[in-house]
């Protein structure tokens, strides 16, 4: 193989892995933008079927399917100060783990783990498991 060969295969497996990254931070948004919104039906459309959701706000634990943290995230209502960080995102084939900071989320800060899986051409939360920090 050729140095040549060898640095167009490099390339295009960057560019195939950054095109991964953003198709990853794109199949989060809706969850970020939900965020600010309290819509929990755009929150929900971020997650598969089977998704599953378990945490601790003030202590004490939750553990959740989507249709009730659907119906959580609506209850809270809008954050509208709400801001987040994508702190990282790793990636191996069709399996994906991120974790993203909310601050300012229904007056707490969020810290949550997300476990995405690429299914016919789409990434969609599979699991999610977060801590809520003192209130903001």
């Amino acid at each position: 193989m050729s140095d040549t060969t060898l640095s167009t295969e490099t390339a295009a497996d960057e560019a195939h892995s950054f095109d991964e990254y953003n198709a990853v931070k794109a199949a989060l948004k809706p969850y970020i933008d939900a965020a600010k919104l309290g819509d929990g039906t755009l929150a929900r459309s971020a997650f598969f079927d089977h998704a599953h959701i378990v945490g601790t706000i003030g202590g004490t634990f939750r553990n959740s399917d989507v249709e009730a943290f659907e119906a959580s995230i609506s209850s809270n209502g809008p954050s509208p100060q709400v801001e987040h960080h994508i702190a990282w995102i790793d990636i191996s084939g069709p399996a994906a783990a991120a974790r993203v900071e909310f601050i300012h989320w229904a007056g707490h800060r969020f810290t949550d783990f997300f476990v995405l899986y690429k299914q016919d051409g789409a990434w969609k939360i599979s699991g999610k498991v977060y801590n809520a920090h003192a209130k903001t």
